[in-house]
């Protein structure tokens, strides 16, 4: 990033992948409310690797509006990244995160620069109703909460997701986090700051449908577990105890069945259901310790969290880089009157 660009007052930071039917609806509600919310500001779109037409749409919104800019990836690196790497290229005293769907309403800026303004670091959007969720995803939702809450090392405030302004402060606490295996979230409480929540309602999804399926709902929640909580491996512990436990008991019980009453022990089915049983537990955690070796592996080899194939708006297009939180300096906080 150049340190000679000027900072605006609000960097609008969105995530896009595969959103070409929703790029110009979503800037046609959003240019209107930052223009009557802030001084200056920019908008940065994050293109995740789409395959549709997203990027053009970008580029000609950008060539129409120079407060329009974009960073595009080589390839798919997932939304995790897209956060962190639109947190690396915003040059904002102020950083708001939206997604591109319009389940966010941009409205909603206002209120949270307003509380900003009012001296807090960090704003959050809270959901407040998610009727727009199915009822079995609403459901994995609060059982994940109620489970991160409880074993979690700090706790999620309810109904809390991307949707938040961060100080530039806070934005560049967050870039100095490098690990690859990024639960944001669980990031945006670990660092703390002066927060405050403002309640809002999640709108229909305006085109396509969502890019997160259970299978990558079932991905992330196990990352913010891991990435947070010891519990997968507590667990383990806690099962081999138990298990231990019950098999002494056990024994002692078809031994004392044997002296005092001449009983045969059952055989070989009940070895072979025992040993299948525990070989099956073993190769369970064995996984979940393969998990985090597997983590620890990733973080070792230091690659970029993301690379960068062009970016519009800013650097002459065309130009490649690595880039991650580690790549370049932090710019220089701008100064808050």
């Amino acid at each position: 990033m150049s340190p000679h660009r000027p900072h605006p007052e609000l960097s609008v930071v969105v995530p896009v992948f595969n959103e070409g039917e929703n790029v110009e609806a979503l800037i046609a509600r959003l240019i209107p409310v930052l223009e009557n919310t802030v001084s200056t500001f920019e908008v940065l779109f994050v293109d995740d690797g789409s395959r549709d037409d997203t990027a053009e749409r970008i580029s000609r919104a950008a060539s129409a509006d120079s407060r329009i800019r974009a960073v595009l990836f080589s390839r798919n690196f997932g939304k995790e990244i897209a956060l962190a790497a639109g947190l690396d290229h915003a040059y904002g005293r102020a950083v708001v995160l939206i997604d591109a769907d319009l389940q966010h309403p941009p409205e909603t800026i206002a209120k949270f620069v307003a509380k900003w303004r009012e001296g807090y670091d960090m704003v959050y959007g809270q959901r407040v109703d998610r009727s727009a969720d199915g009822p079995l995803r609403r459901w994995f939702t609060e059982k994940f909460y109620t489970l991160f809450a409880r074993f979690g090392e700090t706790p999620l405030p309810p109904g809390a997701g991307d949707y938040r302004l961060m100080d530039r402060k806070v934005v560049e606490a967050l870039r100095r986090l490098g690990e690859r295996a990024r639960f944001s979230k669980g990031l945006y409480a670990w660092v703390g700051f002066k927060s405050v929540g403002v309640p809002f309602e999640v709108a229909e999804r305006l085109h396509g449908s969502s890019k997160w399926g259970y299978r990558q709902l079932t991905r992330f929640a196990f990352d913010g577990l891991s990435s947070f909580s010891t519990l997968p491996l507590k667990l383990a512990t806690y099962i081999g105890v138990g298990i231990s436990i019950f098999a002494f008991t056990y024994a002692i019980a078809m031994a004392m069945r044997t002296i005092f009453f001449g009983a045969d022990v059952p055989g070989f089915p009940s070895l072979i259901v025992s040993v299948m049983f525990l070989s099956g537990i073993q190769l369970v955690f064995l996984g979940v310790i393969g998990e985090y070796v597997g983590r620890i592996f990733a973080e070792v080899k230091r690659r970029p969290l993301y690379i960068v194939a062009e970016e519009i708006g800013g650097r002459s297009r065309g130009e490649n880089r690595l880039a991650s939180p580690q790549a370049e300096a932090a710019p220089a906080s701008p100064s808050i009157p």
